[in-house]
């Protein structure tokens, strides 16, 4: 899988992930660092890769509608998180990535699990 970590991703988990078979790209590697959310999740899109984050507002799906992009992961983590729940965040995505396709879908892992959101279906007008 093709993921961008986001710039407030711990950036030692790319080793995880690149070890797993996922090739990796970082936020501030690609000089996007305190780039607006939306040239972030556009440059995703171009690449087409699926951005992790831990910025919750991704998780807005009436403004960022998972089904445009290749999937949005946000990890949700203590505010005293450390590098070993950043490792145990990662190690649920490696294994959600073994089992499921997130292209298209919003995933937010907290505590060890990912909760799955579709996208937003525009609403039907009569005529249709």
């Amino acid at each position: 899988m093709k993921l961008k970590l986001d710039e407030n991703v711990d950036l030692r988990v790319v080793t995880l992930l690149r070890l797993a078979g996922h090739d990796v790209e970082t936020v501030p590697s690609q000089g996007l660092t305190s780039a607006p959310d939306v040239e972030v999740i556009n440059v995703c899109r171009q690449e087409e890769r699926c951005l992790v984050t831990a910025d919750r507002g991704f998780g807005n799906r009436m403004r960022f509608n998972p089904s445009e992009y290749a999937g949005i992961v946000v990890v949700r983590l203590p505010s005293n998180s450390n590098f070993n729940d950043w490792r145990e965040a990662i190690e649920t995505l490696i294994v959600g990535l073994e089992e499921a396709e997130v292209t298209g879908k919003l995933w937010i892992i907290q505590q060890g699990r990912i909760q799955e959101y579709q996208p937003i279906e525009p609403e039907r007008t009569e005529d249709e």
